[in-house]
């Protein structure tokens, strides 16, 4: 399974970002090999529809779960069509929410 987070450093032990339409990276954690990729988000420069636009490049790049603090509801109604499960963001690190979400 891969699950998405938006972050603003490319490494595990950084920060969930707060943002993400605006987030500039995703990290993309694979549960079955456990590594992880990161993604630029091109949209994070749009003038308007950011979360739409990383909501597809999530699902574009197979991702079935988000780890999020927040998203907007258009954001939402893209990642609902393509079957990606929203969950709540802790505060804490990327790692810390993985360990969370796994257990």
């Amino acid at each position: 399974m891969k699950i998405g987070i938006p972050v603003e450093e490319n490494e595990l032990n950084a920060p969930v970002c707060q943002s993400f339409g605006r987030t500039p990276l995703f990290l993309v954690f694979d549960t079955e090999t456990n590594d992880f990729i990161m993604l630029d988000n091109s949209a994070a420069a749009s003038q308007g529809g950011a979360g739409i636009q990383a909501a597809q490049m999530l699902s574009d790049n197979g991702v079935e779960v988000l780890i999020t603090f927040r998203c907007g509801e258009n954001a939402v109604e893209v990642l609902d069509a393509a079957g990606i499960k929203i969950f709540k963001a802790q505060n804490g690190t990327v790692q810390e929410n993985l360990e969370s979400y796994t257990n």
